[in-house]
């Protein structure tokens, strides 16, 4: 997975035809993008948490109703008539696949965390208000202490 990274570093830095590596600019914008990925698919599982909570409802209250009863089902932006007992199985399975995505974009998260916090601990990125490693707490921000106490003051980036 690291040999993926610095392949797709190396390709931006190829574009520029400096081989040193990507410029600052270049750094905060792929870790600004990756954070936005990152966010896009916290806000998709928010998305399908509600979604899976909503069916849930729906379902234990279709489990006491008689299953011959009309039900009426929302079907790509037109309501349909059915009944209670051809519904609910459907209702279950959209249920089990909502949940199956949830795990698999769940470890997708998982993943684009990793790749993020790898990302920030090879450039040295710190963010507005992080205090800085091995710093008491002092009320100071990054602002302030960046300048004259990190040991690698020219090298880190620092992203709001």
């Amino acid at each position: 997975m690291a040999a993926n990274s610095s392949s797709t570093g190396s390709k931006s830095v190829a574009g520029g035809g400096k081989q040193s590596g990507p410029s600052a600019e270049q750094v905060v914008a792929t870790f600004q993008r990756m954070r936005q990925e990152q966010r896009s698919m916290a806000s998709k599982a928010a998305e399908f948490e509600m979604e899976i909570n909503e069916h849930s409802l729906v379902i234990d209250t279709l489990k006491d109703v008689d299953p011959s009863r009309k039900c009426f089902r929302l079907m790509g932006g037109v309501l349909v008539e059915r009944t209670v007992k051809e519904v609910l199985p459907a209702l279950e399975n959209n249920k089990e696949q909502i949940g199956k995505l949830l795990e698999v974009l769940n470890q997708q998260m998982q993943t684009k965390g990793r790749d993020l916090t790898e990302y920030r601990e090879r450039y040295n990125i710190r963010l507005v208000g992080e205090e800085e490693k091995g710093k008491p707490s002092a009320g100071s921000s990054n602002k302030e202490a960046g300048d004259g106490g990190s040991s690698k003051p020219s090298t880190g980036v620092l992203v709001s």
